[in-house]
């Protein structure tokens, strides 16, 4: 299948890559956590805490979480690469996926306001997500990994540009 099948036709802007390193970052921290929980029953039962559990219940675990977050680990370069927004004449489109793909083509007149949002981790690496709210419940979609600039630039155009379709009608 031809990507222009999927992708609406228009000048496209890729995502900072930095976003795969603050993706990494998140990955390497919840695989931590999540080992964390599973080994507290093994080590409860070495300390004879809860002689009965079964140690190899946690020895699986862990290696499952380890191998998900190895997945993970590959796959975060090749989504960043993939999340892509373009700003046509009247809409917005946004595109992501890497086995499946998904565009969302946004009217303009349709936005009713546009947040820009970033934890302390997009912060550090200087990017932020633009969220788009519109009347339906289904359809709020963002753009992850904007450097800060270009999404308060990016906040204020289609805020700008939806005004402007919203008071024709």
């Amino acid at each position: 299948m031809s990507k222009e099948l999927i992708d609406p036709p228009g000048e496209w802007t890729r995502v900072s890559p930095r976003l795969a390193a603050v993706q990494e970052i998140s990955n390497l921290i919840t695989t931590v956590v999540f080992l964390a929980i599973v080994a507290v029953p093994l080590v409860l039962r070495r300390l004879d805490v809860w002689p009965g559990y079964p140690e190899w219940i946690s020895w699986a675990l862990g290696a499952l979480v380890l191998l998900l977050g190895a997945i993970e680990a590959i796959v975060v370069p090749f989504r960043v690469r993939n999340m892509r927004y373009a700003l046509r004449s009247d809409d917005l489109c946004v595109a992501r996926g890497v086995i499946y793909h998904r565009s969302e083509v946004i009217p303009y007149g349709r936005i009713q306001y546009v947040d820009v949002k970033a934890g302390p981790l997009l912060r550090a690496f200087g990017l932020c997500v633009l969220q788009v709210h519109t009347a339906s419940p289904d359809a709020h979609p963002q753009i992850d990994g904007l450097l800060r600039a270009d999404g308060e630039r990016l906040r204020d155009e289609l805020a700008r540009r939806g005004e402007e379709r919203l008071a024709g009608l």
